[in-house]
């Protein structure tokens, strides 16, 4: 099977498919009818160029810039990477949390620009993680992996989601009543035509003064203005791992010292990357070989 790779992906998984192509889709300027299997990092996928595609291959969990209904209309099945990723994107959640709670990127930034002068100003104090309360936003493989890790920290975990679900990991909450109790509120919900925006004005209003926002999910969840406008406030603090229009990011944001800003790491660890890319080979070696892809996402 010809599969088209849009970049060399970490591990050495790659290497088991027999006819590979690494080629960006920018490249992808005439039809490919050779072409039968594409893996992509949640990329919008030129249907009209690969006319015998029957499979694409994601390169991730999140799967939103891939239409699924075209993809299912022309009889092309589509993967992702559910489950590999889940340890990797809750130790960034927690990293993030540490970081923005604790105020490590700002302790940096004095100590490097020579603003120390042998003590934080009584101004400058931070709030401690231990004791505080966790809100998370979606309870799924990576909220759970959160909520997991957060009982080291002796943090009270609350949650929501569109489901009550039976579970000892934290007490359930609506969203609004999640927002005013949390002190942390950390966003694990995919993004849907539902969640596109739910973190928006009047529910970042909901947040208690000091409280902390981290988003390591899909940057399109929080209305950037307005999370903007509270940050400027300095009402609350934020770390973002997502935003609404990668790779570019709000100027506003990068000027403010109350946000931790990182380039989408979450599954960006060389164990996981490679894990990602093994399950990737294993969707398309499957299909190949007339089996059904081991992660399908539903049409």
């Amino acid at each position: 099977m010809k599969v088209v790779a849009t970049r060399r992906y970490p591990g050495p998984a790659l290497d088991e498919l027999d006819d590979l192509e690494v080629r960006p889709l920018a490249d992808l300027d005439r039809p490919r009818p050779d072409v039968e299997g594409l893996v992509v990092a949640n990329e919008r996928v030129p249907l009209d160029l690969l006319p015998n595609l029957r499979i694409v291959a994601n390169f991730g969990v999140g799967y939103d810039r891939i239409d699924l209904a075209a993809c299912a209309d022309r009889g092309v099945v589509v993967t992702n990477t559910p489950g590999v990723l889940d340890s990797a994107t809750a130790e960034l959640t927690l990293a993030l949390i540490l970081a923005t709670r604790r105020q490590v990127v700002e302790g940096d930034r004095l100590v490097r620009t020579g603003g120390w002068a042998g003590s934080w100003a009584e101004g400058r104090l931070a709030e401690e993680v231990t004791g505080s309360t966790l809100g998370i936003v979606g309870l799924g493989r990576i909220g759970s992996a959160v909520a997991r890790s957060a009982r080291g920290l002796e943090l009270r975990v609350v949650y929501t989601q569109r489901r009550r679900v039976d579970t000892d990991l934290g007490e359930f909450r609506g969203l609004d009543a999640l927002l005013a109790e949390a002190d942390i509120v950390t966003i694990h919900a995919p993004l849907t035509p539902e969640t596109e925006g739910l973190i928006d004005a009047r529910r970042l209003a909901l947040l208690g003064d000091g409280a902390c926002l981290v988003n390591t999910a899909r940057g399109e969840i929080v209305d950037e203005a307005a999370l903007v406008a509270e940050l400027v406030s300095g009402r609350i603090r934020a770390g973002l791992d997502v935003f609404a229009h990668e790779p570019e990011v709000p100027r506003a944001l990068l000027a403010l010292p109350n946000v931790v800003l990182t380039p989408h790491l979450g599954s960006a660890t060389r164990q996981t990357r490679e894990a990602m890319t093994r399950l990737v080979v294993d969707n398309l070696l499957a299909l190949a070989e007339g089996m059904p892809p081991p992660t399908p996402v539903p049409a």
